[in-house]
């Protein structure tokens, strides 16, 4: 018993934010095609600079720290997950419009969330 008390302090301490549901519904999650990747030489850790298309929602920009696992040639045409509806934000002299999403590993290494088979631009993640 006293194990299962633990594992659960541990489960309830790395916890840091419980959401409302509210706040999950108000994110927009949505499907996007990479179309141009750039070096980002003025970022502060290895990075690119993405143009992504997602459909009825725009072309947006974003900077991906995604260097150690894919090259640009990798990436022109992936489909990829990104958070649309969070405001820009400057990363060095680079404009980024949303938030493409990943696991990161321990050292860092991002791998990235995509659709398990090709979808619609702009559908969203639910």
């Amino acid at each position: 018993m006293c194990h299962d008390w633990h594992t659960y302090i541990y489960f309830v301490l790395k916890i840091t934010y419980m959401l409302k549901w509210e706040e999950f519904e108000r994110m927009e999650m949505r499907v996007g095609t990479i179309l141009e990747v750039k070096e980002f030489p003025k970022a502060h850790n290895p990075s690119y600079q993405l143009t992504i298309d997602f459909g009825p929602f725009g072309i947006r920009q974003s900077s991906a720290q995604i260097t150690k696992l894919y090259t640009k040639l990798d990436l022109v045409g992936r489909q990829v997950i990104a958070v649309t509806n969070f405001p820009p934000k400057q990363i060095a002299n680079f404009m980024s419009e949303c938030l493409v999403l990943g696991t990161v590993g321990d050292d860092k290494t991002v791998t990235l969330l995509q659709p398990e088979r090709k979808t619609e631009n702009g559908l969203r993640i639910a």
